[in-house]
């Protein structure tokens, strides 16, 4: 049976309507991967040597800061790790077992890169340790704790699938607790230091780790395999409608029927929603560069890089899934007499409108000086004049069919989050570096901002030529863009 999944799987790579982009992708994605698992082996490889070269304990002092490294991982997972799609609805009216279905799905979340990527750092660094004269059995019962509190936090993030604002709650808590233990008011290590040394100096503790993991393993199995209903977990929970008529919006003339589509998805869409949160929380980033609290930031362009950010923050989380916001109801659209120019206007107008109001909120920023509020500034312009048509550019490349439901199945996916947002973000960052590095390095700062400034003026300038060969881009893409939304794996 397990054979069966694993062709049905195949099948759907090879068959899907974008399968040459899911390949390029997917080789792409195996160059990260070595190049990941180049770093953790180095990392495992020379941490022990680095330790003691400063006359630290290497053990203990890894122990210390395991709590981050396992908060950590659990956080950068959540973001970067997919969560295994099964076509389930298809499987429920075939002779398969649902305890099977569930299996199949858990287990490719077992096999997955995120977990044994940090064999390359355990393995190589407890070596190290038993050559070094360290126990071996301690070290085996501590390298077994390990692995299962990773393979606890795969099962976690299972539940964690469609709990944004939880992640966020234990982000923003480990947060102040390292800024806490950083500025001496408060240590947690001191407290969890002895459970993870205890995993080394009484062996028998290793058992608290693998039962957890089997605790949680079991409960993700029970929670999956209770709601593998067609009418109970799989369905699409509906509610009546509210929002109000958005009178106001008429102002817009052409554009305000599809900036009120935009503002009812906001506010009645749980996925919506969520993602519009996360650019309220790109607001704060400013603090880890303006503050110079962490040393790596306070080089002269990552002062752009924030500036660009805190501004466009609903630009980047969700300005760039134009048009897949609307992929349910895309091709209908497409046979109606609607103007592209108008429909991406006004997903233009809605980016600049939010970006205005970001800039406005970040003018407390002045506290650290007036250099910051003039990057904030000129970054909001960089933002408006060319992230915005960036964003929609983007979106005539980017078919991934966003679910809006997807968050209430089973198994729900991370499609809003992948490497092709990732890929085609970072221009959108890297431009507004590399101007003002070369006016900073060349003349000095005035010319750096100058120079974003003057990239994103022309971009509003020349907005209506720019639009025009979005236009035709998207009309080149069309009938991809159909086919792929008609995808439904």
């Amino acid at each position: 049976m397990i054979k069966q999944f694993v062709s049905l799987e195949w099948k759907a790579f090879f068959r899907s309507a974008s399968f040459q982009t899911n390949l390029a992708l997917k080789i792409l994605m195996v160059f990260g991967a070595l190049s990941m698992i180049v770093w953790f082996s180095m990392l495992g490889l020379g941490l022990y040597f680095g330790l003691k070269k400063a006359d630290l304990k290497p053990l203990l002092t890894v122990n210390q800061f395991m709590i981050y490294y396992v908060v950590g991982d659990l956080i950068i997972r959540y973001l970067g790790q997919k969560m295994p799609v099964v076509n389930i609805k298809p499987l429920l009216l075939l002779p398969f077992k649902k305890s099977k279905i569930v299996k199949f799905a858990l287990g490719k979340t077992v096999l997955a890169f995120w977990n044994w990527m940090h064999a390359f750092f355990f393995i190589p660094f407890s070596i190290i340790l038993i050559v070094k004269g360290y126990d071996p059995l301690g070290v085996l019962t501590w390298h077994l704790a390990m692995f299962c509190l990773i393979y606890t936090n795969n099962f976690i993030n299972v539940f964690f699938n469609d709990k944004l604002w939880l992640v966020i709650a234990v982000g923003v808590l480990f947060a102040g607790l390292g800024y806490a233990q950083y500025t001496g008011i408060f240590d947690i290590t001191s407290f969890t230091q002895p459970f993870f040394q205890g995993l080394y100096e009484l062996k028998w503790t290793v058992i608290f780790p693998i039962a957890l993991l089997i605790i949680v393993a079991v409960i993700a199995f029970r929670y999956f395999l209770v709601r593998l209903y067609l009418d109970a977990g799989l369905a699409k929970k509906t509610s009546v409608a509210t929002g109000g008529e958005l009178g106001w919006v008429n102002r817009f003339g052409k554009l305000s029927t599809f900036l009120k589509n935009d503002i009812r998805l906001i506010m009645r869409n749980k996925r919506s929603r969520t993602t519009v949160m996360m650019s309220v929380f790109f607001l704060f980033y400013g603090l880890l560069f303006f503050t110079n609290a962490i040393e790596v930031y306070s080089g002269p362009f990552w002062k752009m890089f924030a500036a660009v950010f805190v501004t466009g923050g609903f630009i980047f989380s969700f300005g760039q899934f134009v048009p897949s916001w609307d992929s349910s109801y895309y091709p209908l659209m497409m046979t109606q007499n609607i103007k592209y120019k108008e429909y991406l206007k006004s997903k233009w107008l809605l980016m600049v409108v939010v970006t205005f109001i970001s800039a406005i909120l970040c003018i407390p920023y002045i506290y650290f000086g007036w250099d910051i509020l003039i990057a904030i500034l000129v970054g909001a312009i960089f933002n408006l004049g060319v992230n915005t048509h960036l964003v929609l550019l983007g979106g005539a490349f980017i078919k991934t069919p966003i679910d809006l439901q997807s968050s209430k199945k089973a198994f729900g996916d991370k499609s809003s989050f992948n490497l092709k947002t990732l890929l085609i973000s970072l221009p959108k960052m890297l431009g507004p570096m590399a101007l003002y590095a070369i006016g900073h390095f060349t003349v000095g700062s005035w010319l750096g901002y100058v120079l974003v400034a003057v990239a994103g003026l022309v971009g509003i300038a020349f907005r209506d030529s720019v639009f025009n060969q979005i236009i035709k881009i998207y009309k080149s893409e069309k009938y991809k863009t159909l086919a792929a939304y008609k995808q439904t794996k």
